[in-house]
């Protein structure tokens, strides 16, 4: 066998993992009734109060007093349900939107009973809700926003944009949504667009890491792997821990031709996540080009020993084996990669006998 197989283990080992999905406040804060005569208003203020102040267990029982008083009181079930929800009991928070949608309930009870759903994994009747929550308050710029993420991850992302559009029409500083949108085009291959947007989302909050990630991310596919750098160690910079940031800085680097920085970078992303089996790969790859074909194969062993179906790591194992003059060896990882559907390994599979 011969070795000008020395390229394909660097350019196919890395791996970006560099879509930082984001999403925006959720419940709309409850208020405190104007009129507080009756014992009813009296119990749902002081469960105001307390919502406010983050004890949801505290609020829930005043608004269950209140409710006893008050039957068929459309706000104190609403804000129970929010109360339910900010506790993450989401089967009650949406029993109780339930009934301030019987009694009349708007917009946002609709809007929280979404999210009650989406939390439930429950995602075509959190698309209802949405839908409904837009449909009685067209402005409502959060409803299109979530409805636009559920849109993302079932992957329609031309319906995933219109949304995040509709959000932003009506919430110029709607920052994440700008983010967002430009995740959705990055995926339909629409690089200039992604870049502008997340520029766009900068320009309202530039501390949002994710966004700084994600831009250097665009930047990287488009070829900018100068600008890509900048962003990510913008990103580090906001959030020393940003495992992926650093992940993809290092990729950035080796594309650039700056292995030492690569490994520096992989040797990061060990440190805050030993079980980071891309960052294995990924350092596999960067000594690679450095001549160091022990080094890729140790790290390679460590990436398989963490996720035994990683495909590539078998395919760039065999590759640095070959090297190393271990060909029996580098034919049955390459058989390995190619049975966990990595199609370059079958080309490999050609000089084994």
């Amino acid at each position: 066998m011969t070795n000008m197989r020395s390229l394909t283990l660097g350019c196919i080992l890395l791996f970006s993992g560099n879509l930082t999905f984001s999403q925006e406040e959720t419940v709309v804060k409850a208020t405190i009734l104007d009129e507080s005569n009756t014992e009813a208003d009296k119990h749902y203020n002081s469960g105001i109060t307390n919502f406010k102040a983050g004890n949801y267990a505290a609020a829930i029982a005043d608004f269950n007093k209140a409710i006893e008083l008050k039957p068929g009181f459309e706000q104190a079930f609403y804000n129970r349900g929010i109360a339910h929800y900010e506790l993450k009991e989401y089967h009650k928070a949406i029993t109780d939107l339930d009934s301030s949608i019987n009694a009349k309930g708007g917009a946002e009870s609709y809007f929280t009973r979404g999210r009650s759903n989406e939390a439930l994994g429950q995602t075509e009747q959190a698309l209802i809700d949405y839908t409904k929550a837009t449909e009685i308050k067209p402005d409502h710029s959060q409803a299109y926003y979530y409805r636009g993420v559920l849109k993302f991850n079932t992957s329609d992302y031309s319906g995933a944009i219109n949304d995040f559009s509709t959000a932003i029409s009506h919430n110029k500083s709607y920052a994440y949504a700008y983010n967002d949108r430009g995740s959705a085009k990055r995926q339909l291959g629409d690089l200039k667009g992604a870049i502008e947007d997340y520029k766009a989302a900068l320009m309202i909050d530039n501390t949002m890491s994710f966004t700084h990630n994600n831009l250097g991310s665009a930047k990287r596919k488009n070829g900018d792997a100068k600008g890509a750098i900048q962003d990510y160690t913008k990103a580090i910079t906001i959030d020393p821990k940003y495992t992926i940031a650093y992940n993809n800085r290092g990729s950035a680097k080796y594309d650039a031709g700056d292995y030492n920085g690569a490994i520096q970078d992989f040797n990061k992303v060990i440190e805050l996540d030993p079980k980071y089996a891309y960052a294995y790969s990924n350092r596999a790859a960067a000594k690679f080009k450095l001549k160091d074909y022990k080094g890729a194969i140790e790290d390679c062993d460590k990436a398989i020993q963490i996720d035994p179906n990683y495909g590539y790591a078998y395919l760039n194992r065999g590759n640095a084996k070959e090297l190393v003059r271990d060909d029996k060896g580098a034919c049955v990882d390459w058989k390995k990669a190619a049975e966990l559907g990595v199609e370059s390994a079958k080309n490999n599979l050609s000089d084994c006998y």
